[in-house]
C-alpha cells in the first residue's frame, strides 16, 4: 500500500507536492478507512477536489508515469521521455523533475525516487526499512550517456557480473528496473519492488478509458470472476443478469498494424504483431449484456448500452478487483456518466468490502462532502493554482476548527470558497467586439 507520493516539476506541478495516505490520529470510521501495514495506519481512499485545470489529473498522471518508468522502458537511448516539466517559467523548463514514493509490500517499507529530464534518468534511489538499508543508488553521466549503479552492502547476489550486466542494459533514459527487465538476472529485491508496481499499482482510468477489453482480459485470467461482476451489476439496479462473449474473425482495419508496430516495445508483443500480420485477420471479442425484464431475457451489445451502463460495467470490474485483491487504481472523475447514487454505491462497496486495496480518484461531486458517514477529513484533498498557475495540493485535515468544525459543514465551507480550490468566475455578460474592430 502507498504511504505517500511526491511530485516536483511535472506538468502543472512546479514545487514539490506530497499526497499522503497516512491516517491521522482520528478514529473516525476507522474500520472502513484505515488499514495497518508495517506499523503505518494507511487510508484506503484519497479524494481530490479542485477547479478545472488546477492539476487534479496531473497528480494521477504523475503516479501513472512513475509506473511506466518502472515497467515500460524505452527501447532506444535517443527516445525522449514522454512528459513535460512545468512550462510557465523559463527556469523550470531547464530543471530536472522528480517523483518519489513510499510504500509497503509484505510488511516491508520501501522508498523509491527518480530524478529525470526529457533526455535521461539523472538519478535513482531505492531503500528499504527499517534502518534505511540501501538497495541501490544510480547516477548518470549525461555527457557520456553512461549509467553507474552502486548496490547496498546487504543486497543479495551482489557481485561484479550482476553489476556489469545490469549497468550495460540500463540505458541512460531507462530506470534500473527497465534494465532489469531486459536481463535474466536473479535479483530478489528488484523483483519484489517491480512486482509491486506491476500487480498493486494499476494503470490510470480516465473518463474516456475503454475498460471493456481490460475487464474481459481480467476475467479470462481469472483475476476477476464473471459471477462476481454480474453480482455487482445486479446490485447496481442495471437489470443485468449475465455477461456474454463470442469471438469473430474480422479483417484487420486499415492502419492498425502500423499503429501496433509503432506502439509495441516488448519482444513478445512484437512477435504477436508479426503473427497477426501473417494471419491477415483479427479475432474480435463481441461483448453483450443479458437483461432480465418481466421474467424474459434480452441481449444487447455493449455499444447499445447507455454511457452510464458502459462506464459502470468497467468500474464494476475495477471494484471486483479492488475487493478480491490488493491493488490501487487511480481514477480520474470517478463520477463521470454515473448517477450520484451509483457514484456513492461504488465508494461504499469499496470501503465496506475491500481489505488491502486503495482508491485514488478525482471528482467534482460536492454532495460527497455532505455525507459524514463516507469520508474522513484526512482522505479529502484539494488542488488549486497559485499566482504562477502552479498546482498546490493540500488536505482538508490541515484546516483548523474555526473553518471546519466537524464533517457536517464541509460541503458548505467548500461551496462558498472557504477551502479554496473553486473556480474564480467572472460575470455572465460577454461583450463581443464588432467585426470591423477585429
Amino acid at each position: 500500500m502507498i504511504i505517500d507520493f511526491s511530485i516536483q516539476n511535472f506538468g502543472s506541478v512546479k514545487d514539490k507536492q506530497i499526497l499522503s495516505f497516512e491516517a491521522n490520529t482520528s478514529k473516525d470510521l476507522e474500520d472502513y478507512h484505515v488499514v495497518t501495514k508495517a506499523g503505518f495506519r494507511l487510508l484506503k481512499m484519497a479524494i481530490i477536489y479542485g477547479p478545472n485545470a488546477s492539476g487534479k489529473t496531473t497528480i494521477l498522471q504523475a503516479l501513472n508515469f512513475l509506473r511506466e518508468l518502472v515497467l515500460d522502458p524505452l527501447e532506444k537511448k535517443s527516445d525522449p521521455l514522454n512528459y513535460h516539466p512545468f512550462e510557465f517559467d523559463a527556469e523550470s523548463r531547464l530543471q530536472n523533475s522528480e517523483l518519489a514514493i513510499n510504500f509497503v509490500e509484505k510488511e516491508i517499507r520501501y522508498h523509491y525516487s527518480v530524478e529525470f529530464n526529457r533526455k535521461a534518468i539523472v538519478k535513482e534511489e531505492l531503500f528499504k526499512y527499517p534502518n534505511k538499508q540501501k538497495i541501490y543508488t544510480r547516477s548518470t553521466d549525461l555527457d557520456g550517456q553512461f549509467t553507474s549503479i552502486i548496490f547496498g552492502d546487504k543486497v543479495k547476489n551482489k557481485n561484479k557480473t550482476v553489476n556489469d550486466v545490469l549497468t550495460a542494459n540500463t540505458l541512460w533514459n531507462n530506470t534500473v528496473f527497465g534494465g532489469f527487465l531486459k536481463t535474466n538476472l536473479e535479483f530478489p529485491e528488484l523483483k519484489e519492488v517491480q512486482g509491486w508496481f506491476s500487480t498493486y499499482l494499476r494503470r490510470i482510468v480516465l473518463p474516456n478509458t475503454d475498460l471493456d477489453g481490460y475487464i474481459l482480459s481480467l476475467i479470462e485470467k481469472k483475476e476477476v470472476y464473471k459471477n462476481d461482476l454480474v453480482k455487482i451489476l445486479r446490485k447496481a439496479d442495471l437489470r443485468i443478469s449475465d455477461i456474454l462473449t463470442n469471438e469473430e474473425e474480422k479483417d484487420i482495419p486499415d492502419g492498425l498494424l502500423e499503429f501496433l508496430e509503432k506502439q509495441v516495445k516488448e519482444s513478445k508483443s512484437k512477435e504477436q504483431v508479426l503473427r497477426l500480420k501473417e494471419k491477415g485477420k483479427i479475432t474480435a471479442v463481441n461483448l453483450q449484456l443479458e437483461h432480465s425484464v418481466n421474467d424474459k431475457k434480452y441481449v444487447l451489445p455493449i455499444d447499445q448500452e447507455s454511457a452510464g451502463t458502459n462506464r459502470f460495467f468497467g468500474l464494476g470490474g475495477v471494484l471486483a478487483l479492488l475487493i478480491k485483491n490488493s491493488v490501487l487504481f487511480p481514477v480520474d472523475e470517478l463520477e463521470a456518466s454515473l448517477h450520484p447514487d451509483l457514484f456513492f454505491y461504488f465508494i461504499l462497496c469499496f470501503l465496506i468490502n475491500s481489505k488491502g486495496s486503495q482508491l485514488l480518484f478525482t471528482t467534482h461531486n460536492r454532495e460527497l462532502l455532505n455525507n459524514k458517514d463516507v469520508f474522513r477529513n484526512d482522505s479529502i484533498w484539494f488542488t488549486d493554482r497559485d499566482e504562477n498557475s502552479a498546482t498546490e495540493l493540500y488536505s482538508l485535515a490541515n484546516f483548523g476548527t474555526k473553518i471546519v468544525r466537524d464533517t457536517s459543514n464541509v460541503y458548505n465551507a467548500y461551496k462558498i470558497g472557504k477551502l479554496g480550490a473553486v473556480p474564480n468566475l467572472s460575470d455572465y455578460y460577454i461583450d463581443f467586439a464588432d467585426e470591423k474592430d477585429q
